[in-house]
């Protein structure tokens, strides 16, 4: 192949003079080229015309294109440590300057996005969406939850020495190969066969708006779904995260239980899941209430070095020895207990005088009766107890949880929990809204309440499924409300 049918196959593609295009490409895809990468550089400035750009990225080994185009004597480099381009053509200044004062590698006020603002193309040679750095301009835009920082330290154009964070940095790993079929479906890319090299050519503009739209939709949009993707099962946590932090009123924590027996497996799952709180119930089979004061205390802190609150201290049982369990909650530092009703009174008073928060939990109790003992509480003892509401066991106990215990018991006045399980009539668990728990009523409702207590996965009970399962499960619920 020469430059000549280079020329006249891009023009068939749809570039011309006057245009502006950022070629991203692999110079042995096109097989045998007469002029060796010189002439392909050539090819597409011949197409452009004086009054036309030529851009390309080199801010790492991109292939020999790439450099061709920056050791152009008429190249222009942006001005930035990170997503640097290199220009050649009319617009070369014009969309290179600056870029070391944007925000963002890539979004306002960067090559890419003047790109797109001057109705410029993505030129894909013999490469896929892979290698299509513009579409982390789509990301950037969205300033979607797992972008992250990247700090570099260059000389600015006017000399001096500068330290600078580029917010809303990609990360490792993107699935923009899957982006492909969008671009093919909704008519904005071109695609043909030049050589050996299957070429694709899109609309800056276009392209990012379609991101846009479906990034809007979906924040996942640009991530894989391989579940042994390290880098997207994080970014993927990191969305979940943000979405309960920003959109929702309750807060929300996984018993240790479902999250796994060890600490340090406890705390792998709970990130990768997008959680940052926990419930102590039980670790390494054995009830948390029954470790020693140094073991807890260990416990608690190791889960805070790793940035994850302790939501509660929940006891299977009152103990015998209930002055040792309460010295021993009270030391490790733990503010909320979970009990399970029926209650004692001097057991209650003794809970009160530490300053600890207590909360009891129906264990399989009629709501009538679960009532009367708030109200005994709070008349007897002065003290004001919150409620844990667990739906299981009010399966347990023949009612609907919704329909019944919850309108029947007026519990909107003292729940601080709800605890997130479902079962059938049979006691059997199941999958969040597929017993009879009447979950996703309960959790419309508190919704509806903005309720800012807790919702926590698996509390209170066994989950059919990892902590994955539950929080895949919790996730489609909240979408269906």
């Amino acid at each position: 192949m020469n430059s000549q049918e280079l020329s006249a196959a891009l023009r068939e593609l749809g570039l011309q003079r006057g245009d502006i295009v950022l070629l991203h490409s692999s110079f042995i895809s096109l097989g045998e080229f007469e002029g060796g990468p010189e002439a392909v550089v050539e090819a597409f400035l011949h197409v452009l015309g004086p009054k036309g750009t030529l851009l390309a990225p080199v801010f790492g080994d991109l292939g020999i294109l790439t450099s061709v185009v920056r050791q152009h004597p008429k190249a222009v480099v942006s001005t930035a440590p990170v997503g640097t381009l290199a220009a050649i053509g009319a617009k070369a200044k014009e969309i290179c300057e600056d870029h070391w004062k944007a925000e963002t590698a890539h979004g306002e006020g960067t090559p890419f996005l003047k790109l797109a603002d001057l109705g410029g193309y993505v030129c894909l040679l013999g490469v896929d969406q892979d290698r299509n750095t513009t579409l982390h301009s789509a990301e950037a835009l969205l300033r979607l939850p797992y972008l992250g920082t990247a700090t570099s330290k260059f000389t600015a154009p006017n000399g001096k020495r500068l330290t600078k964070v580029w917010k809303y940095y990609p990360g490792p790993h993107r699935d923009f190969i899957g982006l492909d079929h969008y671009f093919l479906e909704s008519g904005i890319m071109t695609k043909q066969r030049i050589g050996n090299a299957e070429v694709r050519l899109l609309k800056a503009r276009d392209m990012i708006d379609l991101c846009l739209e479906i990034g809007q939709n979906d924040p996942a949009f640009a991530l894989c779904d391989n579940p042994n993707c390290e880098a997207c099962v994080r970014q993927r946590a990191d969305i979940f995260a943000h979405r309960i932090k920003t959109q929702e009123s309750f807060r929300l924590s996984a018993s240790s239980r479902l999250a796994g027996r060890y600490v340090p497996e406890i705390i792998d799952n709970l990130k990768a899941n997008g959680l940052s709180a926990v419930e102590l119930d039980f670790l390494r089979g054995r009830s948390a209430v029954s470790l020693p004061v140094d073991k807890l205390t260990g416990v608690v802190a190791e889960f805070a070095a790793a940035g994850i609150t302790v939501s509660a201290l929940r006891a299977p049982a009152i103990p015998a020895d209930i002055d040792r369990m309460l010295a021993t909650i009270r030391d490790a530092g733990i503010s909320r207990i979970i009990l399970p009703f029926p209650y004692f009174e001097d057991t209650l008073n003794k809970i009160i005088g530490t300053g600890m928060s207590v909360s009891f939990v129906n264990t399989g109790q009629a709501t009538v009766d679960i009532v009367r003992m708030i109200t005994n509480i709070r008349k007897k003892l002065s003290c004001n107890c919150s409620f844990t509401f667990n739906p299981k066991n009010f399966v347990l106990a023949n009612e609907s949880p919704f329909l019944y215990s919850w309108r029947v018991g007026r519990f909107i006045k003292t729940i601080v929990q709800l605890d997130i399980l479902d079962a059938s009539w049979d006691t059997v668990s199941t999958d969040l809204a597929c017993g009879n728990a009447e979950i996703k009523e309960l959790v419309s409702i508190m919704r509806c309440h903005n309720f800012s207590g807790w919702f926590t996965l698996g509390g209170g009970g066994s989950y059919p499924g990892s902590l994955k399962d539950a929080v895949r499960a919790f996730t489609n619920l909240l979408d269906t409300i």
